[in-house]
C-alpha cells in the first residue's frame, strides 16, 4: 500500500468522520426525548435509509453499476444489518433516554471495537505500539465524557440506554468493516449504495406505513434529512473508501475525533457551551491518532552491509 494512499485514506477517514459527528444531535433533534418525542425512533431509522436508499438507486442506475457478485451478498447484507438498521435504531431509541454527551461516553470506543472488528475479520495486524496507542486514546475520550457528564450534574451510572449504546457500537463497527471488505472490488460509492438499495424494499413501505400523524417540529424534519442525506450516504463514501485506502486498523483511530466534532457542532444545534478543556482533550486525542498512525506502519526492513 502506498504512503500517498494511506494518506488521503486518512483524511477521507477524517471527512467521513466529520459528517458522522453530527449525527448524534440530529438523531436527537429528529427524535425529541421522552418528554417531548418528535418521530419515533423506527421511522427515523426506516426513513433515512430509505431516503438513502432512492438516491442510491438513482446513483446507481445513472453509473449504470453491474449487479454485485454472488459471494459479495453476504458482507454486503452485514453491513445492511449494522449500518442501516442496527446502529440507527439503537442510537434513536437510547438519545430518547440521554443527552448527546452522555452517548458520547460509549460511542468513543468505537475506534477500538473496529480495530478489533478489523483483525478479526480482515486478519490485519499491527504492531504493539498502535494498540497502545488506541487504548491512551480511548482512555483520554472517556476520561474526558465522564469529566463532561459530572460537571453537568449527570454522573454517570450503567443503564438502559447504556445497553443500547453498547450494542449500536458493535453493530456500527461489524457494518464498517463488512463494508471495507468489499470497497476495493465494488468501489465504495457502490458499497453503500447497494446497503441502502437492498434495505429499501424493508425501510421504504416500513417508512410509509410509520409515518407521523401528530404534527412534528421543522427541526425534526431537518434533523430526518440530514442522517438520511449525510450519515447515512454521503459519508460512507469517503468512510469506506478511507477504510480501504488507509487500512482499516489506522482510519478507524481518527473515530476517535468523533466526540469533539460532535460537541463543536452540538454549539449551534443544541446550545452547549465550548470550553477550553474540550480543546485540551482534543488536542492530546489528535496526538494519539497520530502517533497511532506511525506506529501502525510495518517496520522498515534493515539494510544489508555495503548496500547503497
Amino acid at each position: 500500500m502506498k504512503l500517498k494512499d494511506e494518506t488521503l485514506g486518512m483524511w477521507l477517514g477524517v471527512l467521513g468522520v466529520a459528517f458522522f459527528a453530527v449525527t448524534l444531535p440530529m438523531t436527537r433533534l429528529a427524535t425529541g426525548t421522552q418528554a417531548a418525542p418528535q418521530l419515533s425512533p423506527w421511522f427515523v431509522t426506516l426513513g433515512r435509509a430509505a431516503l438513502a436508499g432512492v438516491l442510491s438507486m438513482i446513483f446507481l442506475l445513472a453509473t449504470r453499476a453491474p449487479m454485485p457478485k454472488r459471494h459479495q451478498w453476504k458482507p454486503l447484507g452485514m453491513a445492511v444489518l449494522g449500518n442501516a438498521i442496527g446502529y440507527p435504531l439503537l442510537i434513536g431509541y437510547a438519545l430518547r433516554m440521554v443527552n448527546a454527551s452522555h452517548a458520547a461516553v460509549i460511542t468513543a470506543l468505537l475506534p477500538l471495537v473496529t480495530a478489533a472488528c478489523a483483525a478479526w475479520v480482515l486478519h490485519q495486524r499491527a504492531r504493539l505500539g498502535f494498540w497502545l496507542c488506541a487504548m491512551a486514546g480511548s482512555v483520554l475520550v472517556i476520561a474526558f465524557s465522564l469529566l463532561r457528564a459530572d460537571s453537568h450534574g449527570g454522573g454517570f451510572g450503567f443503564a438502559w440506554a447504556d445497553a443500547l449504546l453498547v450494542a449500536a457500537v458493535f453493530a456500527a463497527s461489524l457494518g464498517y468493516i463488512y463494508g471495507a471488505q468489499i470497497t476495493p472490488a465494488l468501489g465504495a460509492e457502490r458499497v453503500i449504495c447497494w446497503i441502502c438499495v437492498m434495505a429499501l424494499p424493508v425501510t421504504l413501505p416500513g417508512a410509509l406505513l410509520l409515518w407521523p400523524t401528530q404534527p412534528v417540529a421543522p427541526s425534526a424534519w431537518i434533523g430526518l434529512v440530514y442522517v438520511g442525506v449525510f450519515s447515512m450516504w454521503i459519508a460512507f463514501f469517503a468512510w469506506f473508501r478511507g477504510l480501504a485506502m488507509g487500512g482499516a486498523l489506522r482510519v478507524s483511530q481518527t473515530q476517535l475525533l468523533q466526540p469533539f466534532l460532535t460537541i463543536l457542532a452540538a454549539v449551534p444545534l443544541l446550545g452547549e457551551q465550548l470550553d477550553i478543556v474540550t480543546l485540551g482533550f482534543a488536542g492530546a486525542v489528535v496526538a494519539t491518532v497520530i502517533a497511532g498512525k506511525k506506529l501502525s506502519q510495518p517496520r522498515a526492513p534493515a539494510r544489508l552491509a555495503g548496500a547503497s
